[in-house]
């Protein structure tokens, strides 16, 4: 379960609280009554490397990321003018 932050517009008393993701937020202070507010902190996960972007697992003909372009392959060689086929 995860841990909350509150602090009280009143009185400025601080405190943490695990709470469930499905219970409410708590709204009265227990020292003062007065009105809390949730404190949001930076998140404790941090993605780094590879592996961790839409491109980085997938295939190049799934992917919505066009390859790279490729070398256009050489046209096929003219035949040869033969003396038969100018007369």
């Amino acid at each position: 379960m995860p841990t909350y932050a509150y602090a009280c517009k009143d009185c400025d008393h601080a405190f943490d609280i695990v709470q469930s993701f499905s219970d409410s937020s708590l709204t009265e202070c227990p020292e003062c009554q007065g009105a809390l507010r949730k404190k949001f902190n930076s998140v404790g996960v941090v993605f780094k490397g590879s592996g961790f972007y839409r491109t980085d697992s997938r295939d190049a003909k799934g992917s919505t990321v066009s390859a790279a372009p490729t070398a256009p392959s050489p046209a096929p060689a003219a035949a040869p003018a033969t003396a038969a086929a100018s007369s």
